[in-house]
């Protein structure tokens, strides 16, 4: 500070700034105690911007949270980070939690739990309801000659900026250029009698020939020159920035780990600063790595982009109905390196007894692969339990299929007699080759109806003769046959026909015959279920019921 600025009251002036505020820092430290944990627990968070767009990164991240808060009995929560009024966006916060609660993030406390005195005992969670909170805070700063209203207008920052650019010098609001910082309590008055707007701004004390050391959790030790930025604090609004925000929430939260993507390293020297002028223990660091993937065109890596990648919407896995224990298992391969060693030789523990480390966590860009998700899902589903299955595809095709899932569940017995006969479900076969709800939907939906635009198999034989095969189908029929008896009434109907019921005889002197039973079969098949290529047919008659199927053979004979 220049000499001059030791005359300042700076009492005066934090009471001309904050007249209304009457909390100080020493209430709210009161008010929100640090946590009673057991040892080695740590306290992590979510902290999304309420945009409308929730994605892989964000769900790569919160699983990390919930790992490394709920290994050792620690805290996990949900803190919704909207100053940004612009960017704000309508059911942006119900969609956050409602997205992350597909996929099996469970918080302990934070944004949706407001009925919840327990679960919001260090709320709000929502920046802007904590208001009160950052102004006592502010007022604390400028009492301290830390902090100061800043009345340049867009027009005057963007002078200094063209004069630094022009003078090809760093960029930013900083000594010389900080042309609020020293001005006399009779300009400030002045200015405020004279309406006119501020930010307030932090009094910088970085050294530009000074370098900040710190531990990144993931990065190692690193070194990043101090801030010399008198950087904004309260916006015009009263509103604060998302620097000073998150560094009085992350401290009366008591956050002891904070896991955020790289792009936030950069600004390590502000916060640095920040939790130092707070008088504030910073909490531990881990920066991750962009989510990569193999471009096509350049035959290298990049990032994960909104633009080209539909898959890093986790709308995208919702829509198709990914598992949830699928995708976590998938994420973790990502998260630790030594995770997928541990799956393999522990196949049927729990994932959420892995011993999951911030050390073992990818530096570099995490190679996100969908044909490698996908294999995971094929195996992950095929162990999950008859009653599990039963119950995400029942949630899921109530969200996506609204219309159609009050008749596909209008029987839970028949449905679960689907399952068991495509997917293995309670059985010591499981089928693995099986990756969302979607696809087991077009797979079974025939069952229940077969809609004109459904994609169907087309016969093989002519029409008069698939006519004159299904009516002797229907005519020999009888809904009490066991699977036996059935297939021997097929192969009668085949003989008579000219179709081969031995299919020793068929391959010996194959032209003899029109075909085979299999063709037989395959015409009723297709008839029944649109399809050539079905598991077995006498099971899905049954299951099905004997009224659908004559009907369905009926329409086409007319």
């Amino acid at each position: 500070m220049k000499e001059e600025d030791k005359t300042m009251d700076y009492n005066k002036l934090a009471d001309l700034l904050f007249p209304d505020v009457v909390n100080t820092p020493e209430f709210y430290e009161e008010k929100f105690p640090y946590r009673k944990l057991p040892n080695k627990a740590e306290v992590t968070r979510m902290a999304p911007s309420p945009t409308g767009f929730i994605h892989l990164g964000n769900l790569y991240s919160a699983l990390a949270d919930e790992r490394i808060a709920h290994k050792n009995g620690g805290v996990f929560y949900l803190r919704i980070e909207d100053t940004d009024e612009k960017r704000k966006v309508d059911g942006a916060v119900e969609l956050i939690i409602d997205t992350l609660k597909y996929f099996d993030i469970e918080f302990d406390e934070g944004a949706g739990f407001e009925e919840n005195p327990e679960k919001n005992a260090y709320g709000p969670y929502f920046q802007r309801q904590r208001v009160d909170i950052y102004h006592a805070y502010a007022k604390s700063l400028v009492q301290r000659g830390l902090a100061y209203p800043c009345f340049c207008t867009e027009e005057e920052l963007d002078a200094v900026r063209a004069k630094q650019e022009e003078e090809k010098v760093l960029t930013g609001y900083y000594g010389e250029y900080a042309v609020c910082r020293d001005l006399s309590m009779e300009e400030i008055e002045a200015n405020l009698a004279a309406g006119k707007s501020y930010v307030l701004r932090l009094r910088s004390q970085g050294d530009p020939e000074k370098e900040i050391t710190f531990v990144d959790e993931i990065k190692g030790e690193i070194k990043l020159p101090e801030n010399i930025h008198d950087i904004v604090l309260l916006k015009r609004d009263g509103i604060p920035t998302y620097h000073f925000a998150h560094a009085i929430d992350d401290h009366l939260m008591r956050t002891t780990v904070v896991v955020r993507g790289g792009e936030w390293l950069a600004s390590a020297p502000i916060h640095y600063e920040l939790f130092h002028v707070l008088g504030f223990k910073m909490p531990k660091y881990a920066h991750t790595a962009h989510l990569m993937k193999f471009d096509e065109e350049t035959g290298g890596k990049r990032k994960l982009s909104k633009r080209k990648d539909p898959e890093l919407s986790l709308d995208y896995y919702r829509q198709d109905g990914y598992h949830p224990y699928c995708m976590k298992v998938y994420l973790l391969t990502l998260l630790n390196s030594n995770f997928e060693e541990w799956h393999e030789k522990f196949p049927d523990k729990d994932i959420n007894e892995f011993p999951f480390s911030i050390d073992k966590m990818n530096q570099s860009g995490a190679l996100f692969d969908k044909d490698k998700l996908h294999n995971i899902c094929k195996n992950e589903l095929s162990k999950v339990s008859e009653d599990e299955v039963y119950d995400f595809l029942y949630s899921w095709a109530y969200e996506y299929e609204s219309k159609k899932a009050p008749v596909w569940f209008a029987d839970k017995e028949k449905m679960l007699a689907i399952l068991r006969l495509y997917m293995g479900v309670g059985m010591k076969r499981r089928r693995k080759d099986l990756i969302y709800a979607k696809q087991i939907f077009k797979l079974v939906s025939y069952f229940f109806d077969i809609e004109e635009d459904d994609e169907k198999d087309e016969f093989r034989l002519d029409n008069e003769e698939v006519k004159k095969l299904l009516k002797a189908y229907l005519d020999s029929y009888s809904h009490e046959d066991d699977n036996s008896v059935w297939f021997d009434k097929l192969k009668a109907i085949a003989d008579s026909n000219g179709y081969a019921s031995d299919m020793k005889a068929y391959k010996a002197e194959p032209e003899k015959f029109k075909g085979n039973v299999s063709d037989v079969a395959e015409v009723v098949r297709i008839a029944v279920t649109g399809h050539a290529n079905t598991p077995d047919l006498w099971s899905i008659v049954h299951i099905m019921g004997e009224d659908q199927m004559r009907q369905r053979i009926e329409k086409i004979l007319g």
